[in-house]
């Protein structure tokens, strides 16, 4: 979301935004030095909370609740998206205090711009509210931006968002950078929604264990164990994603269902019960076999709910996939025999170096073209 803040040394509001490549700042306006900078903070923090509350509808679409019907998530979540059309005339015309009372929106979007609204009614300053106005507009416009997949300008910010769904423009987007570099450009931390990128890194996972298991001759949802032993890497939610899309799950079910999981957790929620007693009732069975105690302690074991951070759930997913292809790549060159051109043998450090760079770069290169192969001949199952 956007951060709106006060300069109080220039007077000035200002805005700022992340990019995944570090933060951007814009001015909204600048005001007389006997400005209430008190009244100006309040118009900050009211802004700060209608971004937030406009960037939650676009992290939690209607399109990822389970219904639309009446009073449904999914409708409720519809509403609140419908209110963007509200929000220019309630910062115009707020809902003022009326004989000791106020009237307050059930929706956060409308309620934040009224409050908007009433601060910049406490500072009297016409050419403040018209900036505010074009400036919450600018805001608006870009998440509707993002919805459709479109992340220039200030719609870059959807880059550091985890979001429930993903857009199939994004999808293609992270796919294309991915089929130019298969070990995962530093674009598709940038440029792409983590969401759909890591929807579309889970099919070059998919490819990538394949090659990997062809050379080592095991399950492809086994070689990340043993890529494990050949360097430490996160493989546990790279090889429950291929384990996922093993049983039938697309790249988009698997990672969708994974980052809602963790999004509802960071919500404080507890998404399936049934499934947490499930893994509850398996975690101490492991427990007393591993210590032959009938009644284990495990208070002070603790059981993560996600296997992602429910801070940043997507990007953290997207990390972990892509070194899980890493971890094919180092299978898949234990296994693989590359036809170098025989080089006169030199006993130097510095050239047994440079042969070992060669050497990996051919292997990396080799592997990569092996992958595009495999990720174009399963395509399919990423549309």
């Amino acid at each position: 979301m956007t951060r709106y803040c006060v300069d109080p040394d220039r007077n000035e509001l200002t805005a700022t935004w992340g990019t995944g490549e570090g933060d951007l700042a814009t001015r909204i306006a600048a005001l007389p030095a006997d400005t209430d900078i008190a009244l100006l903070l309040r118009l900050a923090h009211a802004l700060t909370q209608l971004s937030d509350a406009a960037w939650h509808t676009y992290t939690r679409p209607a399109s990822a609740a389970d219904s639309l019907e009446p009073n449904s998530e999914g409708w409720r979540r519809e509403q609140e998206r419908q209110a963007f059309s509200e929000v220019t005339e309630a910062i115009s015309q707020p809902n003022l205090p009326q004989g000791g009372t106020i009237t307050v929106s059930y929706s956060p979007i409308v309620e934040s711009a009224h409050q908007v609204g009433r601060a910049l009614h406490a500072l009297h300053d016409p050419d403040l509210t018209t900036a505010v106005l074009t400036e919450a507009a600018t805001e608006l416009a870009a998440v509707e931006s993002a919805e459709l997949g479109d992340l220039t300008g200030r719609a870059q910010q959807a880059v550091l968002l985890s979001r429930e769904d993903a857009s199939p423009v994004q999808v293609t987007a992270a796919d294309r950078l991915l089929e130019q570099d298969p070990f995962g450009p530093a674009a598709l931390f940038s440029d792409v929604d983590p969401t759909a990128a890591s929807v579309a890194a889970a099919h070059w996972l998919a490819a990538a264990a394949e090659v990997a298991a062809d050379a080592s001759g095991q399950n492809p949802t086994a070689v990340l164990l043993e890529a494990d032993d050949i360097e430490a890497l996160p493989h546990e939610t790279p090889t429950l994603v291929l384990e996922l899309l093993d049983s039938g799950a697309s790249p988009n079910d698997a990672v969708t269902t994974l980052v809602r999981h963790a999004m509802h957790v960071a919500d404080g929620l507890l998404p399936d019960p049934t499934a947490l007693r499930e893994l509850l009732d398996d975690f101490e069975e492991t427990l007393t076999e591993f210590t032959g105690d009938d009644e284990p302690d495990i208070e002070d074991v603790t059981l993560r709910l996600t296997p992602l951070d429910p801070k940043r759930p997507a990007r953290d997913l997207l990390e972990d996939l892509l070194a899980g292809i890493h971890g094919c790549w180092l299978v898949h060159s234990e296994y693989d025999e590359l036809d170098d051109e025989d080089e006169e043998e030199d006993d130097t450090e510095d050239d047994e170096e440079r042969q070992a760079e060669a050497h990996q770069h051919h292997s990396r290169a080799r592997f990569a073209q092996l992958v595009r192969a495999a990720a174009a001949r399963n395509h399919d199952r990423l549309v």
